[in-house]
């Protein structure tokens, strides 16, 4: 049973994916917050699976508030949910510690898939809705023709040639399964290079995966 928690300002909202969520038999929603600083007291309270988080609400934002959880410690992950709109704080919220972000008018199908892959560790961060948010910050991104240079790293050098190369198709959006027919090898292969790449670098899912790869330079805004 995947526990998961609610935290947005808007009663109906959280009703909604209440309903969505209690229909299936391996989802239960063990606590609602109708505020960041209630989420964070709930996450630390309850310690679900998953928060849903929104982003703009009183008290404390969304962003802020999975700092916290993020930072706390807990195995609690967060799955960001904002609009098109809001592409901007879905951004500051994944480097924050979310393990991903969809948008709220996310088919139902893909919310109960998203959390079901945020709550087995892997990250949610939808090849389309990136393009948007990189091309949104490209600006605040390494671009060689910005005249600002990439954030050097040291630890890139740890990673062997495929690794990278696996990397790289992670920062572009691919899922395993489509990394693995890229390179021609199994799935298993490509979660045992994400492993191993975490690993090295020092990173807690494929969501930090993707902004490490943008601001060391290994991919760029414009790239396709």
């Amino acid at each position: 049973m995947i526990r998961v928690a609610l935290v947005d300002d808007q009663p109906l909202l959280r009703l909604g994916y209440r309903m969505v969520l209690e229909s299936e038999p391996d989802l239960e929603v063990v606590g609602e917050a109708g505020d960041g600083a209630a989420g964070v007291d709930l996450a630390h309270r309850i310690v679900p699976d998953v928060v849903l988080m929104d982003v703009r609400m009183p008290i404390l934002d969304g962003i802020e508030a999975t700092r916290r959880i993020a930072a706390s410690g807990l195995p609690t992950r967060v799955l960001v949910l904002t609009t098109f709109n809001l592409d901007e704080y879905a951004f500051s919220a994944l480097r924050a510690g979310a393990s991903g972000f969809l948008l709220k008018d996310v088919p139902p199908a893909d919310l109960l898939t998203g959390i079901r892959a945020v709550a087995a560790g892997d990250a949610i961060i939808s090849p389309s809705v990136t393009r948007r948010l990189i091309d949104a910050f490209a600006a605040h991104l390494p671009d060689p023709g910005s005249g600002r240079p990439a954030t050097p790293d040291a630890r890139l050098a740890r990673l062997t040639d495929r690794e990278r190369e696996v990397m790289t198709e992670i920062a572009r959006g691919g899922s395993n399964a489509e990394i693995a027919a890229h390179f021609n090898v199994s799935e298993a292969t490509v979660k045992t290079h994400v492993g191993r790449i975490l690993t090295k670098l020092g990173l807690r899912d494929r969501v930090q995966v993707v902004i490490y790869a943008y601001e060391t330079g290994l991919i760029h805004p414009t790239a396709d």
